[in-house]
């Protein structure tokens, strides 16, 4: 499966500098594979790790994006940009790179390029204040010129699409998200996602899915709505208020993976199965092994706390002794035990205060 089934094609008023782009329009697309009608899953820092992404994709994502990779870190070979850059068996691989230099946002989108990469994706919307400290994530919603040079280095830098991610603004006095959208349109970006909050705002309040309407009206290319979507009628309710072709979903596939291909299915008018407890409790203990196996016994093991004590809480299974020992244990077997233990369980539901704290921090 190409790129082709995932991203529309034209950027109306992309001059003649712009790349031939390897899309096709949204009509040509076959039911269901366009943004226009997807649910993907979003890049989390630290969380979106090579094997979270295959699950969801061959649960039924429409697509899924890396973890946010540093472009310098990447382009210098640092290992653990490397290993969040990964996409081995996961179509189409999306690398989403963040950073405040063109020069290696450019060096690093050419090396994904070259690695397999089929979209690159530009982080413009990271609230984190280790990164906008640093002047990149959504610090750039700033300097939009800046921000403009940093989107023209990757758009030339690569033959494959682009696309940027990016929040309503840095405050509510400066909502300039239609005006950063339009930028990436003339430049020939495939697609811009939205979180519909601002960086202000980091994950306080509820998502203004609304406001995202106004770079829906700002631009032609497909537009993908962020933010609070944790079931199918959030993301209906989300594309009716936003007018976007897609939705993307972060925290909430958290601890449930099936999440975004459930909604993805609803949204084209189809049903996916929700996986009963024992496949939940064997994706679960897929994943953790995947991570041991991604980064080795000592790295993996802290990488894949987050993940199982979300999966843990979704599941509702274990008492608190049980739990510590989940995310403490080093022994695959006995994860995989306490996982199936969890689903086995009284479900405890994603309205639990513990899986409530367990997105939160995620």
């Amino acid at each position: 499966m190409t790129t082709d089934h995932y991203l529309s094609a034209e950027a109306p008023g992309a001059g003649p500098a712009a790349l031939p782009r390897k899309a096709l329009s949204a009509e040509s697309l076959p039911a269901g594979a366009a943004l226009a009608r997807g649910a993907l899953l979003a890049p989390l820092s630290g969380v979106t790790d090579l094997h979270m992404r295959r699950i969801a994709r061959r649960l039924g994502a429409t697509a899924t994006v890396s973890e946010m990779v540093a472009a310098e870190d990447f382009a210098r070979g640092t290992e653990e940009a490397r290993l969040r850059a990964e996409g081995e068996g996961v179509l189409p691989h999306i690398v989403q790179l963040a950073g405040c230099d063109p020069r290696w946002l450019a060096e690093g989108a050419r090396l994904a390029e070259a690695n397999g990469a089929d979209v690159i994706d530009v982080n413009m919307g990271c609230p984190a204040k280790a990164v906008t400290g640093g002047q990149a994530g959504s610090a750039l919603m700033r300097d939009l010129d800046q921000a403009e040079r940093l989107l023209a280095a990757v758009r030339g830098a690569v033959s494959v699409p682009v696309t940027v991610k990016m929040r309503l603004g840095w405050d509510d006095a400066t909502r300039n998200a239609p005006d950063l959208a339009h930028r990436a349109e003339r430049l020939g970006y495939a697609a811009v996602t939205v979180h519909g909050r601002t960086r202000q705002q980091f994950y306080t309040g509820r998502a203004d899915w609304a406001a995202i309407r106004t770079v829906r009206e700002a631009v032609a290319i497909p537009v993908v709505a962020n933010g609070d979507v944790a079931s199918l009628d959030e993301a209906r309710a989300c594309l009716a208020a936003s007018g976007a072709d897609a939705v993307m979903i972060g925290r909430a596939a958290v601890g449930r993976p099936w999440l975004v291909a459930a909604v993805a299915a609803g949204l084209v008018g189809e049903t996916v199965a929700e996986p009963d407890a024992a496949a939940k409790a064997e994706l679960a203990a897929e994943h953790y092994e995947g991570l041991l196996s991604l980064y080795g016994t000592r790295m993996g093991v802290r990488h894949a706390r987050k993940h199982l004590a979300a999966y843990a809480d979704h599941a509702g299974g274990l008492e608190a002794p049980e739990r510590t020992r989940l995310l403490t244990t080093t022994d695959p077997a006995e994860a995989a035990r306490l996982l199936r233990r969890a689903f086995a369980g009284p479900a405890a539901g994603p309205e639990s205060q513990a899986a409530r704290l367990a997105l939160r921090a995620a």
